[in-house]
């Protein structure tokens, strides 16, 4: 999807809940920066909740789209920032459950390797496993 000096590659932008299942996903080229696309996901942010990044989504616009959302942004500030922020290492912690979701996705030869040559096809392919992790956590025992 996008070229670097790599070849070509492709980013997965999620936003998961408490449980590390996915709410949201996108695609992005992977010479672009994380924070471009966290507009469109942090529009799925309720009242109360804590927003988990990492550095990469550190900019004054996602901040201020967590406050507006009335969530609150636990996101290490960047090395180069003067202002510092509220953070704490505990909470941080969870941020694992993203990693997780990611290493769940993996298991999907096809997505780990991206086979896909179309953008639309391998977002659909994320989608259904994603959905297929959904009926897996909440499938009847009876």
């Amino acid at each position: 999807m996008g070229r670097s000096r790599g070849g070509l590659t492709t980013k997965i932008h999620a936003l998961v809940d408490a449980d590390g299942l996915p709410i949201d996903l996108r695609l992005s080229e992977g010479q672009h920066a994380d924070c471009r696309y966290a507009e469109d996901l942090l529009s799925r942010l309720h009242a109360g909740t804590t927003l988990l990044a990492d550095r990469g989504y550190d900019t004054d616009a996602i901040r201020a789209t967590a406050i507006q959302a009335k969530a609150f942004a636990n996101i290490p500030a960047k090395r180069n920032r003067r202002k510092t922020f509220a953070f704490s290492s505990f909470l941080y912690r969870y941020r694992n459950l993203v990693e997780r979701f990611f290493n769940r996705i993996k298991e999907a030869r096809g997505i780990a390797t991206r086979y896909d040559k179309r953008a639309d096809n391998y977002l659909a392919a994320i989608k259904l496993f994603s959905v297929r992790l959904w009926l897996k956590r909440y499938e009847s025992t009876a």
